[in-house]
């Protein structure tokens, strides 16, 4: 092969690969689908991880609860680099949308943030409450961030304007229906929308139960999943009609089969992994489900290492 046809095969080959990171998410995802990928993912020595988010391109984002940095990790590669400093409030929850804006939960601070997946730049903050609190996860629905606070029946609900700009205020959602708060310990967790995207899922971490949440009301309606609940769950993802609930503690992923409407579900499968220590939040890519190890167990250290493990979708 002559050298002037080398350079041209490895530029060729660095613009689709540049091409794929670069590409939106479902070009991302099928090209994450065809070529092997780091099935374990180091992250930084006492980065105390909880929150994960995935795309617009093969890259995710990951959350420290202790001092709310966020590393981004090329998941091709699995090289990863920090992306936003430490605020002095957590990083939990995390969503990103397809304007490459990220939005974070901040737990105990009472509030959230919007930040620039490219450039780590605060877009927007907002502070929700000063009383009992703990903002822990997100997601979005039409457009708008919807926020859960394990300590108080409520959703927040940020909704940007019709061009996509970020609003200076929110919403608070009160919820009534089924759903009762129990005082002193965590309450609604994880969240995501359902297969028709009408409405919300949320998980109730102390009694397990799953609830549908109507966005315009805050009207709560428990999801039928037979005499099955999920203790300790955490993390949502939605999957056409296959909702994985994480049980952290448990180091268990679960998969229930829902209906359209997000009224019942059946729990089909469900998957462990040796590698599994306390994951919390839960991300897609291709065909992997990514999921950060937060190790609730293991008492934090600068030297305490941290990982994030994929699996295989089931």
């Amino acid at each position: 092969m002559t050298v002037h046809r080398r350079m041209t095969v490895v530029l060729t080959l660095a613009a689709a690969l540049t091409a794929t990171l670069l590409a939106g998410p479902a070009a991302a995802s099928a090209a994450g689908a065809d070529r092997p990928l780091p099935t374990t993912i180091n992250l930084p020595d006492g980065f105390q991880p909880e929150g994960i988010a995935i795309g617009p391109g093969a890259f995710a984002y990951f959350g420290s609860r202790a001092d709310g940095r966020i590393y981004r990790v090329n998941l091709v590669s699995g090289a990863g680099t920090q992306l936003s400093p430490p605020v002095g409030t957590a990083s939990l929850g995390m969503k990103t949308d397809g304007r490459g804006r990220l939005f974070v939960a901040g737990g105990g601070g009472g509030d959230a943030r919007v930040v620039d997946t490219r450039t780590g730049a605060v877009l927007a903050s907002y502070r929700f409450t000063t009383d009992t609190t703990f903002v822990n996860d997100v997601i979005l629905l039409d457009g708008a961030a919807y926020f859960t606070d394990s300590r108080q029946g409520v959703l927040y609900k940020v909704a940007p304007g019709r061009r996509g700009n970020l609003p200076e205020s929110f919403t608070k959602l009160t919820l009534t229906g089924d759903f009762v708060l129990t005082p002193g310990v965590n309450n609604l967790n994880g969240i995501a929308a359902t297969p028709d995207g009408r409405a919300l899922i949320a998980v109730q971490s102390n009694t397990g139960l799953l609830f549908r949440i109507d966005p315009r009301t805050g009207v709560t309606e428990r999801i039928d999943t037979g005499d099955r609940t999920f203790v300790n769950g955490d993390g949502l993802w939605l999957s056409g009609r296959t909702l994985y609930v994480v049980q952290n503690r448990d180091n268990k992923v679960v998969a229930v089969a829902l209906n359209h409407a997000g009224t019942k579900g059946t729990v089909r499968a469900e998957r462990t992994d040796p590698r599994f220590d306390v994951p919390t939040t839960i991300a897609q890519f291709g065909h992997r489900l990514y999921l950060p190890n937060a190790r609730f167990s293991t008492p934090p250290a600068a030297g305490t290492t941290y990982t994030a493990n994929s699996i295989a979708v089931f």
